[in-house]
């Protein structure tokens, strides 16, 4: 599970972006899965809430519960970024290449024109995190999964024998359940093999879910039986 933590490093706040990042080596595709920030979800003793609540309730570790119990799955390692820290990493592998669109370019401090631009890790940042332009929360992930599979495309293209370098400089901005040795075995097995590519999706989808709003706040409601079924198709199945 990654976590993108809209909280100052160190600090525990609510998951503004919840993505599930799957490495299938058989077939050489790496999987990126959104899940919406404000879905309607039951929360381990804390009743029915936004799924992004999970995380500032109980961190990842009740993050990656909600999640399992949800969408029937058996996640248990987990990577967290806080925002303020996300900037860093970006500015670390020297940005990333993102086409920015007409309507997302009053969104971007720095940004005059659209079209392909490198953005720095501020840039970026406020790039991942336009709410109300577009397709709104929907294609906010969108940008989401592009930031980071830009990362990994810069990161990769560096090769296997500069990814210990890039791993020992950035692993400090990361909190995460894996261990370094492990990080650097599963990078480096993933790296050598070359030829990956990037299948991207979000869920629930639009056609099975829907807004509700109860008590003057808005959530997204959806069908959790047919959701589940849709994300074990996709990561599991390559449907």
């Amino acid at each position: 599970a990654l976590f993108g933590v809209d909280a100052e490093h160190g600090e525990t706040g609510r998951s503004d972006s919840i993505m599930i990042m799957t490495i299938d080596k058989s077939n050489k595709v790496i999987k990126l899965t959104s899940l919406m920030r404000d879905s309607y979800v039951y929360i381990a003793d804390h009743g029915s809430d936004k799924l992004c609540h999970a995380y500032a309730y109980g961190g990842p570790e009740l993050a990656i519960k909600t999640i399992n119990q949800n969408f029937s799955l058996n996640i248990s390692d987990f990577a967290s970024v806080n925002f303020t820290t996300m900037p860093e990493i970006i500015d670390a592998i020297g940005g990333v290449e993102i086409d920015v669109k007409d309507y997302e370019v009053k969104e971007i401090p720095g940004i005059d024109f659209p079209g392909t631009h490198v953005l720095s890790g501020d840039e970026a940042l406020a790039y991942s995190r336009i709410r109300y332009s577009g397709n709104g929360d929907y294609e906010r992930t969108d940008r989401q999964r592009t930031v980071l599979a830009q990362i990994f495309n810069k990161i990769s293209s560096a090769g296997a024998l500069k990814f210990s370098g890039y791993v020992s400089k950035l692993l400090p901005l990361v909190e995460t359940s894996l261990s370094n040795t492990q990080i650097l075995k599963l990078g480096t097995e993933v790296l050598s093999q070359g030829g990956l590519s990037f299948e991207q999706k979000r869920f629930p989808e639009e056609e099975y879910s829907s807004g509700l709003t109860i008590k003057g706040i808005w959530y997204l409601d959806f069908d959790k039986e047919v959701t589940s079924e849709h994300i074990a198709d996709f990561i599991f199945n390559n449907k």
